[in-house]
């Protein structure tokens, strides 16, 4: 008998989890974080133990244990991914080049907002009559710098010949009197010597005052001619400087009656104004990372969405009651990953069901409802985001594609190309990851041949895996209280939430485990089980610590087969100090396997 016991204690572990949170009579203690130890021959464990509080003495070494933080075993290893690291949304951590294009962005979207362009988009004639009220402006404002330049020229040049014209003339004055005076000291002395000679002359000069008189005229003529061209020439500049003036207030009356304010627009995407803070930015760089940086294509890209929204009706449709609640089995969200993304969970694999499947994509108006329903659901997860700089602002997808009815259905695949579209060409980068699980023998051929095409960036986010690998997948991204029972983890309604910690221990092939949970006080014990895969087998008792005791079984060893059940949740009402002791009996099986448990105390009942 002693050889046998020897036997059995060779291939038993035994894990203590010691420190078990005692119930108090007023409230609930929350229980402290189990420690697990290996003994690598442990006998059963005494019932006169003196000392139950206390963990076993470790004789060889630590059990391999981990908690939030399960891997594979060495005989499934995980395939290797290049995790997608999400960049910062702080602009201080931005390179140079990103900041001067998040900067140039704002610059032109600050325009457009000046010029009120975005709440035109939609209609067809308003660009028209903008710009055509904009090019009036624009050409008054042109000619204005011209017609003053040109007016200022033409009074300099009036200027000018009005002062040659003056000069000339009192010239010529001061000629014509200068030669008169001569003729008339010539003809002086020839009358005082010859007085016969009266008659001719008088003649004579007759015939000179009649040539001065001419001259005079003559003179005068020319003078009075300058006069009148330079008097034309004077009108025409007034002219234009009338024509200014009139292009001057046609100018203004075109600026009155335009239709644009010097305030500027506001529009909000995602419920975050356009530049009214720095959340602004988190969202104009998930453009610019959409289109590499390229701040043209990043703007285009914009003016798209805001168009496209508007025309959706994204903002009022979510209070809009579409009367789609069947869809919420087929999209839902359901806690966090690891690093704090909200977890969205496609699960194509509800189409199946064709009364379903008939009321979403029979014909051409309920795919656009469920399309439209598909865009609301989204709208409203965005919505829960931080956009703040440096807060969560993505979400990990994961895409169940058990029972996928396939490329086969043509409704679906048009549906689910149609949705990809919009939601490439307006909710840019609001995607972690992209977890493809269950994924059947004929996707895994297609993504192995598309995946060389893709970016390193792209292929970074993607992870796809066959059935056998799935919850092991999911673990290794999201912890397992996060997960759904159905999915490989913990998270159901229940006793346990989220916040309650998990421990996970790896069980190894051909051994039993044996975890222990001391108690001294009085309390409601509850426990929750999972072993990945099952196929184990798994039994509890209740060990008083009193010699004269019995031990009390409460669940009686049975085989848990992968199929049934794939969570146990047990409780039980302790009375005395002892311990329970749950068992995991791998003994059967060739591989590694890993449990996960957690475990609560409050006060007991009253009777």
């Amino acid at each position: 008998m002693a050889e046998e016991v020897q036997k059995m204690s060779q291939e038993q572990d035994v894990v203590v989890v010691t420190d078990v949170p005692q119930a108090e009579k007023t409230a609930p203690v929350p229980p402290t974080m189990p420690v697990v130890v290996e003994k690598e021959s442990p006998l059963p464990v005494s019932e006169t133990e003196e000392e139950p509080m206390k963990p076993k003495q470790v004789e060889e070494g630590v059990v391999e244990t981990q908690v939030f933080k399960p891997s594979g075993g060495d005989d499934e290893k995980m395939p290797q991914q290049v995790y997608f690291k999400e960049e910062s949304t702080k602009v201080a951590d931005l390179l140079d080049y990103e900041k001067i294009a998040l900067q140039e962005f704002k610059r032109l979207v600050q325009e457009v907002l000046n010029h009120h362009e975005f709440s035109v988009l939609t209609t067809p004639t308003a660009p028209a009559i903008e710009e055509e009220k904009k090019e009036d402006v624009v050409a008054a404002e042109n000619r204005k710098p011209a017609l003053t330049e040109e007016t200022s020229a033409v009074t300099e040049d009036k200027e000018r010949v009005e002062t040659e014209a003056v000069a000339e003339k009192e010239e010529k004055i001061e000629v014509v009197e200068s030669e008169a005076l001569d003729d008339q000291r010539k003809v002086a002395p020839a009358v005082a010597s010859d007085t016969t000679a009266d008659t001719a002359v008088e003649d004579d000069g007759a015939k000179t005052v009649e040539a001065i008189e001419e001259t005079i005229v003559a003179v005068s003529s020319s003078v009075v001619s300058q006069e009148d061209t330079t008097a034309q020439a004077t009108k025409e500049p007034e002219g234009e400087t009338k024509a200014a003036s009139s292009l001057d207030e046609e100018a203004k009356e075109v600026k009155s009656s335009e239709t644009v304010e010097v305030t500027p627009e506001e529009v909000s995407i995602w419920g975050i104004p356009l530049l009214a803070d720095d959340r602004s930015d988190v969202i104009l760089l998930k453009f610019l990372r959409a289109r590499d940086f390229k701040v043209k294509d990043a703007f285009t890209m914009l003016k798209n969405t805001i168009r496209w929204r508007k025309e959706f009706g994204t903002d009022e449709l979510l209070e809009k009651d579409l009367g789609l609640d069947d869809l919420g089995k087929v999209v839902f969200m359901h806690g966090l990953d690891k690093e704090g993304h909200p977890v969205c969970y496609n699960v194509y694999g509800e189409f199946q069901n064709k009364e379903l499947y008939k009321n979403s994509f029979s014909d051409e108006e309920k795919r656009q409802r469920f399309l439209r329903w598909r865009i609301q659901f989204l709208e409203k997860s965005i919505r829960t985001l931080d956009l703040n700089p440096g807060g969560i602002s993505t979400i990990v997808q994961v895409n169940d594609l058990k029972n996928s009815p396939g490329p086969a259905k043509r409704e679906l695949r048009q549906a689910t190309r149609q949705a990809l579209q919009l939601l490439q060409d307006n909710y840019p980068e609001f995607v972690a990851k992209q977890i493809f699980i269950n994924v059947p023998w004929w996707y895994l051929t297609v993504n192995r041949m598309i995946s060389p095409f893709l970016t390193q960036r792209t292929r970074s986010k993607f992870v796809v895996v066959g059935p056998s690998k799935s919850a092991e997948t999911l673990i290794r991204y999201i912890a397992v209280e996060q997960i759904p029972v159905k999915y490989g983890g913990l998270s159901k309604d229940g006793e346990f939430g989220p916040a309650d910690a998990v421990t996970v221990i790896t069980v190894k092939p051909a051994a039993k485990h044996t975890v222990e949970f001391p108690v001294t006080e009085t309390c409601l014990l509850t426990w929750e089980v999972r072993v990945a895969g099952w196929d184990v087998g798994y039994g509890a008792e209740f060990v008083p610590s009193a010699e004269d005791s019995y031990t009390v079984i409460i669940q009686k060893a049975r085989k848990v087969a992968a199929t049934e059940e794939p969570l146990v949740c047990n409780s039980f009402k302790i009375g005395e100090p002892g311990k329970v002791v749950l068992t995991i009996d791998n003994s059967t099986s060739k591989k590694k396997k890993k449990l996960f448990y957690r475990l609560k105390t409050k006060p007991p009942p009253s009777d």
